[in-house]
């Protein structure tokens, strides 16, 4: 049997190059980076190098690099740490509906704590509208905290326009952009990005590794109290082989994102165009143009997403229905929601994330399995058989639940 991966903006594998260049910290190279001794002068040479790797990816200064743990720990740090440093100038945050569960759980949090939090609506493309931004600023706003690119539909927030509204105000701006960090390319200092997030295991380096840019001169408290670890922003022993994998990971990234993400968006197109001529009444959820090159969010209506994700990996495909974090949920993506997408429609939601060992002879073999599953599924659906007026194989549906 087949086995496609399809689920990167979930996870991704490592690396060869990455898993190179780490493996020397978990062998002979084990020295603390702290100890002035011979045991940490290669670590903590790993470490130097591996920051200015990760700052040539945000196009930044080394000293504005933080390590952390992942981009859920970086989110944290970003928004507490700076309400928390900023406290006395306000109490205000704005972010929006459709952010990873990092920042709105956190947000959730700090409203417990006596903070406002206004939500943004989006489109029904899942867009933020940038005059809302605008007109949602207080005199009490502190933080704006808007992701780079959603992580179920791909789309692609206007970035730069935010940084400029934040900055006239002089309201720190910061940015989850794990899921854009390696499929396209920014500039920190160009976009008046204040903070900004990404994950090593988004980008082909481990789980457990992350990296966070904090613009020289912006004010953050710790979340971590400790030694003088990363200039005293997070205290820990430093994670050294996880560094060396997201700095070579960030140095891979750069090499080859431009083509990596022209071929993607080949592949991407083609695994829409095929299937949305082979199955009916599906739909793109998410904008048509300004989405990350390799993700595909659709809605199959009148099927269980969970379903066609079940009877996909019986075929050897992965793929997801949403985000990683919120699997197991029986809520529908609250992402879906927010564009306006009835709930029996955003249930019926695949997300196909590809990445860099994925084929058009894997593209194919999708388009080929998944329509016969959708159909299948259809014909013993009452949904289906009261808007089509094509009748529910119950006989079928029944044969199945014997088994």
């Amino acid at each position: 049997m087949k086995r496609i991966y399809l689920d990167h903006n979930a996870t991704t594998s490592v690396h060869p190059e990455v898993l190179d260049a780490m493996l020397p910290f978990l062998k002979e190279d084990f020295g603390n980076p702290s100890s002035i001794h011979w045991a940490g002068r290669n670590p903590k040479k790993a470490i130097d190098k591996a920051r200015e790797q990760v700052a040539y990816l945000f196009n930044c200064d080394v000293s504005e690099i933080i390590f952390t743990s992942c981009g859920s720990e970086g989110d944290n740090l970003a928004i507490k740490g700076t309400v928390e440093a900023k406290k006395d100038k306000g109490s205000h945050i704005i972010t929006t509906k459709v952010e990873h569960p990092a920042v709105l759980n956190t947000c959730k949090y700090l409203e417990k704590t006596g903070f406002e939090v206004t939500y943004l609506d989006v489109d029904s493309y899942g867009m933020i509208d940038i005059e809302q931004v605008k007109s949602s600023i207080t005199p009490k706003t502190i933080l704006i905290s808007i992701m780079f690119a959603n992580n179920e539909t791909g789309v692609i927030f206007p970035v730069e326009e935010i940084g400029k509204i934040a900055k006239g105000r002089n309201i720190v701006f910061h940015t989850d952009a794990v899921q854009a960090a390696g499929k396209i390319p920014f500039n920190v200092k160009k976009l008046n990005i204040d903070i900004a997030v990404i994950s090593g295991h988004k980008l082909y380096a481990p789980k457990g590794i992350g990296a966070t840019y904090l613009k020289r001169g912006v004010r953050l408290t710790p979340l971590i109290h400790g030694g003088h670890h990363e200039r005293n922003r997070r205290a820990g022993t430093e994670n050294v082989a996880g560094i060396a994998a997201i700095g070579k990971a960030c140095e891979i990234a750069v090499r080859d994102m431009k083509d990596e993400s022209e071929r993607l968006a080949v592949l991407r197109d083609r695994l829409h165009k095929g299937l949305a001529e082979k199955i009916p009444h599906v739909k793109l959820n998410g904008h048509p143009e300004k989405r990350l090159p390799n993700t595909l969010n659709l809605s199959f209506e009148f099927v269980e997403g969970e379903s066609l994700l079940l009877n996909l990996d019986m075929k050897g495909v992965a793929a997801s229905s949403g985000s990683a974090c919120t699997s197991g949920s029986l809520e529908p993506s609250h992402v879906l929601v927010a564009m306006g997408i009835p709930h029996e429609v955003s249930h019926g939601s695949l997300r196909f994330s590809l990445g860099k060992d994925n084929t058009a002879e894997d593209i194919d073999y999708v388009i080929d399995v998944l329509p016969p599953i959708v159909e299948r599924m259809r014909s013993m659906s009452p949904l289906y058989e009261a808007s089509t007026g094509k009748a529910a194989n119950i006989s079928f549906a029944a044969d199945n639940c014997k088994h």
